[in-house]
């Protein structure tokens, strides 16, 4: 069985992320992504995406940020033929980890990661749905700096250009399909 190609062009993902005001308080517009994941062909189009930048990047781990950086991370894992490593909140993974705490708009948080999750020198591809403010993923890369991982980039289905997280992550190849 051949497998055809997407009909959906790049320029047609937008249509496929729902705005939800107010969400998950007033004043936000939430980019609701179910519903670009429920199309198989628009969701098929965002990981081809995704894939083509990096397939000759040789990359041994997808690190990807709880939860919806999980369902890009993980296929995208499958079709680059790398292994996956997800980062999980405090207290989430069941083996020893390593953490980093960081500054969210109304307090902290603390991300984790098995500490014997990456060898030293791996290249991994940090990937998460969506690209705000960059923290989160600046966290991340800062905890995978403490494995000496080699991280090849950064990459999101969506980045929201208005919020300048890009400018938080300036040090790092970063790519994004679709931009608000």
């Amino acid at each position: 069985m051949t497998q055809t190609m997407p009909k959906i062009k790049k320029s047609d993902l937008k249509k496929y992320i729902r705005d939800i005001p107010d969400f998950p308080k007033p004043g936000i517009m939430f980019k609701d992504i179910s519903t670009l994941l429920k199309d198989k062909d628009a969701l098929k189009k965002g990981v081809d995406m995704l894939a083509k930048q990096y397939k000759r990047e040789n990359i041994k781990y997808i690190v990807a940020v709880e939860s919806r950086g999980f369902i890009f991370g993980s296929i995208l894992a499958y079709k680059l033929g790398a292994g996956f490593i997800p980062i999980r909140k405090k207290g989430k993974l069941p083996f020893k980890t390593k953490s980093v705490t960081y500054d969210l708009e109304y307090g902290t948080d603390t991300l984790e990661i098995h500490e014997d999750a990456i060898e030293p020198g791996s290249r991994v591809l940090v990937v998460d749905d969506l690209l705000a403010t960059g923290g989160t993923v600046r966290a991340v890369c800062d905890l995978l700096k403490q494995q000496d991982a080699n991280i090849v980039g950064v990459a999101f289905l969506i980045e929201l250009t208005f919020l300048k997280g890009k400018q938080r992550l300036k040090d790092l190849p970063l790519y994004s399909v679709i931009k608000f």
